[in-house]
């Protein structure tokens, strides 16, 4: 029996309780709650706008949670001095644009290239994982190996809206399946995220040779019905085949 492991992201537990400027409801709350419930990681995001979580989040979390937490950032000098102060025990470096509504693609790994190079080799140092949310290429997968990563997380955007428009993703789901096979043979550990529902969660487990699935919108939206505890151990039930 193959066992993936579920990473919880609870950032839009923090979306809506900013939503009307209260205390509640409490990212700290969720995150101990997920981990109670199974959650083998939680996942906040640290946005350049702090839209949703924010330092003291960040700080409350990481001072309480016994499951590892894996700090999302983009590639700035601000974000690096955060996360090399809080020490994670994981960071995913991920684009981030002003005006997105969600994180819209991989990272481009040629832009800046020496600079995102820096900041791995810095986290490294301070013993935090590094992984790169990445498109499912083989080019952006031997540039990841190259800028010595830990991790890879692909993006798996675009298959989830092929899935949830039930158009054919079989192409999309034969270039996730390459890249993971390549990450693999380099050394590198695979995550996957962004978009995945119990459905599209479920044809994805059946690739083998990727180690953790992150997924938060919809496993949030999913317990407003189902409670929190119920959602993490369906897609707990779902990842372990």
């Amino acid at each position: 029996m193959k066992k993936i492991r579920l990473g919880v992201n609870i950032d839009h537990v923090a979306t809506v309780r900013n939503a009307r400027g209260e205390l509640y409801p409490s990212p700290l709350r969720a995150a101990l709650l997920a981990e109670k419930n199974g959650a083998d990681s939680i996942t906040i995001h640290l946005r350049e706008d702090r839209r949703h979580i924010n330092e003291l989040d960040l700080k409350q979390i990481k001072s309480k949670l016994k499951i590892p937490l894996n700090l999302e950032i983009a590639a700035t000098n601000e974000m690096l001095k955060i996360a090399l102060r809080s020490k994670p025990s994981f960071i995913c470096i991920v684009p981030e644009k002003r005006k997105e509504i969600t994180t819209e693609g991989g990272l481009n790994l040629n832009y800046n290239k020496k600079f995102l190079s820096k900041i791995i080799k810095k986290l490294k140092f301070n013993k935090c994982r590094v992984s790169l949310f990445i498109e499912p290429t083989l080019r952006d997968i031997s540039e990841s190996k190259k800028l010595k990563a830990d991790c890879v997380e692909i993006h798996t955007g675009k298959l989830c809206n092929l899935i949830n428009k039930k158009k054919n993703f079989k192409n999309e789901l034969i270039k996730i399946k390459k890249a993971v096979i390549l990450a693999n043979k380099l050394g590198l550990e695979v995550h996957a995220g962004h978009g995945l529902t119990f459905f599209s969660a479920k044809i994805l487990s059946q690739l083998k040779g990727i180690q953790e699935f992150n997924i938060g919108h919809f496993l949030i939206g999913e317990a407003i019905f189902l409670g929190l505890s119920k959602t993490i151990k369906s897609f707990k039930a779902i990842l372990k085949i």
